[in-house]
């Protein structure tokens, strides 16, 4: 089933729901649910794009703080346990590893490091926020912003073919 098809065909709370699982800003859900009817799924992706640009950095921390930490032993939520099935059998080590650059993270920038997980392993997320910490936090929430747009992309996606 087409994207736009599957959105515009949801009852609105299983809407609001959908695309909640997609990204965690309500600005963002707020601003999708405005353009119902999507013509196409194109214009899903495009909307998607234009209103996640267009939030206040705000808005961008609250979807952050939507996503379990890279490496969580058990990830919640609809997309978050198979984006990071790389980190599934993974070393000891390598976990350890990611949960203390994790805090460390945190400590620098004030939110979680994200960073779009689908088909990547563990050691390439560990070396991925390692090369992020030098990032100037300016830089870093930029870097974040791009990473939750390619995130909410793939889920997106991922919508329709639940359907």
């Amino acid at each position: 089933m087409d994207l736009a098809e599957y959105l515009n065909g949801l009852p609105p709370d299983r809407r609001s729901e959908a695309l909640r699982a997609c990204c965690g800003s309500a600005r963002w859900v707020e601003g999708m649910l405005a353009r119902v009817p999507f013509a196409r799924a194109a214009d899903v992706f495009d909307a998607a794009e234009e209103i996640w640009w267009g939030l206040a950095p705000s808005d961008w921390l609250e979807a952050f703080a939507a996503h379990p930490k890279i490496g969580a032993r058990r990830p919640e939520g609809r997309f978050s346990s198979a984006e990071q099935a790389g980190v599934r059998g993974a070393s000891a080590g390598v976990l350890d590893a990611l949960a203390r650059r994790n805090l460390e993270y945190e400590d620098r920038f004030g939110f979680i490091f994200l960073v779009c997980a689908s088909g990547r392993s563990a050691d390439e997320m560990l070396a991925e926020l390692e090369a992020r910490l030098d990032n100037p936090p300016e830089r870093e929430l930029r870097v974040a912003a791009a990473e939750q747009a390619k995130i909410t992309r793939l889920r997106l996606a991922r919508l329709a073919d639940e359907a």
